[in-house]
């Protein structure tokens, strides 16, 4: 939908931070598909984000550092891990552009249990390695228990100069989302993140393994190789769920507004 607003999520909302994060060496690679691949996945009180009618699959490798939450000091045990996640993108009745996660697979098994019990998220714990030599990427992902097992190696290396994705631009639609989904029982949660945008980059890759879509309930990615980003990186502050809709709600909730 073109008349979407996508420029109030990117703003910091006026809440109480519940956590910092440094995500870092964030390769986007996204591929185009069909409505009707992912439609069945999606909680029926969301619609599938599309850009000139087409919808994207996007997996997403990158690291985190210094993951902390609010008023604490990093602790050694949870502050750096590796993630990767498999998402699409849609809104909530026109309004809120953001992201469902199929699956986010991260290094650290306190992480992903945080997780899955503060942000109602589909986490797995995985085992992840990262290696960088001479600016390529060598990120490998094995994840074993937990629901399906699920492998991705996948190489990126950044090309070209970094900018931010100009507003309207297919870039900005794949990269700038600020707002996530999740679903639990009968009720749809949003949580919201904030950074500066992303001083993205053209790239390259290499996909030697990759199951993580599959176990997600999607056929691997056909056609042509995918649309490739790359981000150095960005620091991050992420805030608490929100109730967007369910049997507890009192009232609709109310979307985000661009402040005039």
């Amino acid at each position: 939908m073109n008349d979407i607003d996508r420029v109030s999520p990117t703003l910091r909302p006026d809440r109480t931070t519940v956590m910092h994060q440094r995500w870092a060496e964030l390769g986007f690679l996204h591929w185009p598909i069909p409505v009707a691949c992912m439609r069945k996945l999606i909680p029926r009180a969301l619609t599938i984000d599309t850009f000139d009618g087409q919808a994207y699959l996007g997996l997403v490798p990158f690291t985190v550092t210094g993951a902390r939450p609010m008023l604490m000091p990093p602790l050694p045990w949870v502050s750096h891990f590796h993630e990767i996640n498999v998402r699409t993108y849609v809104h909530h009745e026109g309004a809120d552009p953001g992201v469902w996660f199929f699956s986010l697979d991260a290094s650290n098994p306190v992480v992903t249990a945080a997780a899955r019990a503060l942000f109602r998220l589909p986490y797995h714990y995985a085992r992840i390695t990262m290696e960088i030599d001479a600016g390529r990427i060598d990120f490998r992902s094995h994840r074993n228990g937990g629901g399906a097992r699920a492998t991705c190696d996948v190489e990126y290396q950044a090309l070209g100069q970094p900018a931010p994705a100009a507003v309207g631009s297919l870039e900005h639609f794949l990269v700038e989302r600020y707002i996530l989904y999740t679903e639990s029982g009968e009720r749809l949660w949003q949580a919201q993140v904030h950074h500066e945008p992303y001083p993205l980059q053209g790239a390259q890759a290499t996909i030697n393994e990759n199951s993580l879509t599959a176990a997600a309930g999607i056929g691997p990615p056909e056609g042509p190789p995918p649309l490739v980003h790359f981000a150095r990186e960005v620091n991050v502050e992420i805030f608490g769920l929100r109730e967007v809709a369910g049997p507890a709600s009192d009232a609709p909730h109310a979307p985000l507004r661009a402040p005039r």
